[in-house]
C-alpha cells in the first residue's frame, strides 16, 4: 500500500541541531521527511512546515508525540498532504495565471490552496446589498458568504474568524481566514482573494505577506489585459 503524507507545522527553538534531533525522533516512529520549508523566523524561534511520509495506518498523534519529545518543539498543526513538492510554488502559479487567457482567476483559486497551504480559495467582490463570489476552488464552502464587512481591503490581512460576518458553518469548522486585494482603479480593494484554512493554524505574518505579494503580482498581470 502507498505511504501517506502529512503536513506538519512545528515551532521550535532556533538553535543548531534542533532540526536534526527532530528528524531523528520522527524517524524512530517510521516517518521520513520529504521536504522542509521555513515559514517564519523570529528572535530565537522558527516555524517550519515539514512534509513527512509514514506507513498506511500510522496515527497522526504518533507524529505529534514524537516531535514534542524534542525540547523546545511544539506542533502547531498536522493535516493530510497531497500537494506537489516544489520549491518555487508562487512563481509557478504566477506563470500559470499569466498564460491562462480568460480563466486567470479560476486558475488562481484552483492553485492557491496548494501554493499557500490552505483548504480553499475564492475570489469575491462587493455587490449590491452583499457579496458575490466570482470564482471558487475545490473545497470552497457550500454555505455562501453574504457579508464582508472588511471590504474594501487595501492590503493583505488575517481576518477575525469569529466576526459577525463569518457564516456559522465556517466558525463551526474552525476556519481561519486571510484576504488580499485584487485589482486597481476606481474599485480597488472591492475585489479580493479570500483564503480559508479549516482547523487552523492561524496565518503567520510571513504567510500574510506572501499572500500580499502574490495578489499584487496577479493584479499587475490582470491590469496588463485591461
Amino acid at each position: 500500500m502507498a505511504r501517506v503524507s502529512y503536513l506538519l507545522r512545528v515551532s521550535l527553538t532556533d538553535r543548531p541541531g534542533s532540526l536534526g534531533v527532530l528528524a531523528v525522533q520522527l524517524g524512530k516512529v517510521g516517518a521520513d521527511i520529504l521536504s522542509l520549508e521555513v515559514v517564519e523566523r523570529g528572535d530565537g524561534f522558527a516555524v517550519d512546515d515539514l512534509v513527512v511520509e509514514v506507513a498506511p495506518g500510522s496515527l497522526p498523534d504518533t507524529l505529534i508525540t514524537a516531535a514534542e519529545k524534542v525540547q523546545g518543539v511544539h506542533v502547531d498543526s498536522i493535516r493530510p498532504y497531497s500537494g506537489v513538492l516544489d520549491t518555487h510554488r508562487e512563481l509557478e502559479l504566477v506563470d500559470r495565471v499569466a498564460t491562462a487567457g480568460r480563466d486567470r482567476l479560476q486558475v488562481l483559486v484552483d492553485n492557491a490552496p496548494r501554493v499557500l497551504r490552505v483548504s480553499w480559495a475564492t475570489v469575491i467582490t462587493s455587490a449590491s446589498g452583499g457579496v458575490l463570489q466570482l470564482f471558487g476552488s475545490s473545497g470552497a464552502p457550500e454555505t455562501p458568504l453574504t457579508r464582508a464587512d472588511w471590504l474594501p481591503i487595501t492590503r493583505a490581512a488575517q481576518l477575525d474568524p469569529d466576526a459577525e460576518w463569518v457564516p456559522t458553518a465556517w466558525q463551526d469548522m474552525d476556519t481561519r481566514l486571510a484576504a488580499a486585494p485584487l485589482g486597481s482603479g476606481d474599485r480597488a480593494g472591492e475585489r479580493a482573494i479570500l483564503l480559508g484554512r479549516i482547523g487552523g493554524p492561524d496565518f503567520r505574518p510571513s504567510e500574510v505577506a506572501r499572500l500580499g505579494y502574490l495578489a499584487g503580482i496577479v493584479s499587475t498581470v490582470l491590469r496588463s489585459d485591461s
